[in-house]
């Protein structure tokens, strides 16, 4: 842990020499997508892979974090890095390194680099880790393509303390020349990255400008200049997943691609813990009656995306089941669904040092509006608890994609 800290220093330095050391991966990759933004570029970059794959088309991939293995992260031409494969990159890295201190995330994307560099793809994936302007991601000269999805409060301690701020490190990712596409912002997001990529000399395709999408009679409906076009509601679910769609679709467009590959972006993409529903496993079997739900988001624009799916699903009675990170905004978090929940648990989140303790998690519950809640010892405890009172019940378990991927773990 020392050579390799699980600790956020945002610079781009020690990434930098490793990879000349290593002869530079990151110039010998098929042409990049690069996405920044708070919430939705994961939800974003499957629909597009989706999209590209349904075209026929290969991509690499580079996602965070991991939700049940460590090579979830890495996809090497559509397909999971096999385990050996990896193990030997980081060893690699680890040997070119030479003892160096150098961040778990930066050595990971390194060897992330040098599989795509040695494996044949029509295009790579690349996901910001954390902010975009110092992430190690964000050493590509010229990608093809950059994308920001909303940008919302997130990671103060990192990024800043006003969503401008956020919104600058996000715009970090803007190259001259290389035409970026911009989600739904709040107006001094979209100011910033606007004067951002005025300075650099980065076209936009900006969200409400360039090109539009919504929903009517149960369809997704999008334009831009290109025309029209007419297609099912995305099978990620949550209305946050129309916006994010419209994304993909912008960004497939701009790459040529036509109304099949479009399709299959909103109709194929699969993103684990992201509204979620769980149909088998140890959970299902203590709660048979029971609609069960699992879902990563973590911030305040999460708990309000998170609301305005719940009120979409047909009504049953809402039960939640909730661990955080101490370093999130619970009360942000928890506000917009107070009002929906009938009985909270709070649970810490297993072999995770910066879980926020359950009694915390309950205590904030109760200040948010929520009277009935209660500390449970894990997740399953609280799901036969409120499979026992009420057993048709909605159980919304969520505050994390730590607790997600330990649910995932655990649930087989």
């Amino acid at each position: 842990m020392s050579l390799h800290p699980k600790i956020i220093d945002l610079t781009l330095d020690r990434v930098l020499r490793l990879l000349a050391a290593l002869d530079h991966p990151e110039r010998r990759l098929p042409p990049v997508i690069h996405l920044a933004g708070t919430n939705g570029k994961g939800s974003t970059l499957a629909m597009i892979r989706a999209g590209l794959e349904g075209a026929g088309k290969s991509a690499h991939a580079y996602t965070s974090p991991h939700l049940v293995r460590f090579h979830e992260r890495i996809r090497v031409a559509g397909k999971l890095i096999e385990e050996p494969v990896l193990s030997a990159l980081l060893l690699e890295c680890e040997t070119v390194n030479q003892a160096i201190p150098i961040t778990y995330f930066e050595i990971t994307t390194c060897a992330a680099f040098l599989a795509f560099a040695r494996t044949a793809a029509d295009f790579t994936l690349l996901e910001v880790g954390l902010g975009g302007r110092l992430d190690a991601t964000n050493v590509i000269d010229k990608p093809r393509l950059s994308i920001i999805t909303p940008v919302s409060f997130d990671h103060p301690q990192y990024l800043g303390n006003t969503v401008a701020e956020i919104a600058f490190e996000k715009a970090g990712i803007l190259k001259r020349g290389v035409t970026c596409i911009v989600g739904p912002q709040p107006d001094d997001a979209l100011d910033v990255i606007e004067k951002q990529a005025q300075r650099v000399g980065a076209p936009l395709l900006v969200h409400g400008q360039h090109w539009h999408v919504g929903t009517e009679h149960g369809r997704l409906v999008f334009q831009d200049e290109t025309g029209l076009l007419d297609l099912p509601l995305p099978n990620l679910i949550g209305a946050h997943q129309v916006q994010n769609a419209g994304a993909a679709i912008a960004a497939l467009r701009f790459l040529g691609f036509g109304e099949d590959a479009c399709r299959a972006a909103v109709t194929r993409a699969e993103w684990p813990a992201r509204m979620q529903r769980l149909r088998s496993g140890p959970l299902v079997a203590a709660a048979p009656d029971a609609e069960i739900w699992l879902d990563g988001g973590h911030n305040a624009a999460c708990g309000q995306a998170l609301a305005e799916s719940l009120l979409d699903l047909p009504k049953r009675p809402l039960h939640m089941i909730c661990g955080m990170l101490n370093t999130k905004d619970i009360g942000g978090y928890l506000a917009p669904l107070a009002p929906l929940v009938k009985s909270f648990y709070g649970v810490g989140i297993p072999n995770e040092i910066n879980t926020l303790p359950a009694e915390k998690t309950v205590f904030e519950a109760v200040r948010a509006g929520m009277q009935q809640a209660e500390v449970a010892d894990s997740v399953l405890a609280a799901t036969s608890a409120i499979a026992a009172i009420e057993p048709k019940a909605r159980i919304m378990i969520c505050g994390s994609l730590y607790l997600a991927g330990q649910v995932l773990r655990d649930n087989g």
